[in-house]
């Protein structure tokens, strides 16, 4: 199970109060602390790109066969290819959302930090724990940044889904199946530079989950 669903009858109270600092507070007392948080993140996250390629690549098998069979039933295949794309929308959500919270948490646990580093007294310390937060920063944008690069690569593919499953709403037929495999090889390539983009948003989050544990 993902982190924050073993952690929803803990925090569902102070969710649903719309408080981020109860909420936090909250957690802080059960040993749960915003770095762990943020990991957990980043993780739900990773799982849910993972989830989504693998839909996509469902979505393009499918639609492959629809263009490829001769004898295809087109109201079934219609039907079929709608289902995909609608699996496909609501695994891009899901990507969508959890890089929301990474960001939340991520920006809470930054300015925490910046906050906590004005508080030593010790010059060193105090330097030390700038450089780390600097660092952390540095690698949280990276991930982050190939994170956004892989959900964006998600749209022209649903644009595309959501384009054809329409056509062939409104052409039943062997014409309309035709004009499909033109745009195929398209699809194909967009899906190729998803998955690729999602690899590396998987990996640089794999990286920074390893660096910050």
């Amino acid at each position: 199970m993902r982190l924050i669903t073993k952690l929803f009858l803990i925090v569902s109270a102070v969710v649903l109060a719309g408080c981020s600092t109860i909420k936090y507070n909250t957690l802080e007392k059960v040993g749960i602390h915003k770095r762990d948080l943020l990991v957990g993140n980043v993780e739900d996250t990773r799982d849910a790109q993972k989830e989504a390629q693998e839909q996509f690549q469902d979505a393009l098998e499918r639609f492959g066969n629809i263009v490829t069979i001769e004898d295809t039933d087109l109201k079934k295949a219609y039907n079929r290819l709608k289902d995909e794309y609608e699996d496909s929308k609501d695994a891009a959500e899901d990507v969508s959302e959890e890089i929301d919270e990474v960001e939340e948490v991520a920006a809470d646990l930054f300015d925490e930090w910046r906050e906590e580093n004005k508080a030593y007294s010790d010059a060193v310390l105090r330097r030390d724990s700038e450089n780390k937060l600097r660092d952390t920063e540095a690698r949280y944008k990276e991930m982050l940044k190939s994170m956004k690069q892989a959900e964006a690569s998600m749209q022209p593919v649903l644009s595309s889904l959501y384009d054809n499953v329409l056509y062939l709403k409104h052409n039943l037929n062997a014409q309309a199946v035709g004009s499909l495999r033109t745009t195929f090889n398209e699809l194909e390539g967009d899906i190729g530079i998803l998955i690729e983009r999602m690899n590396q948003s998987i990996a640089r989050s794999n990286d920074f989950i390893n660096q910050m544990n």
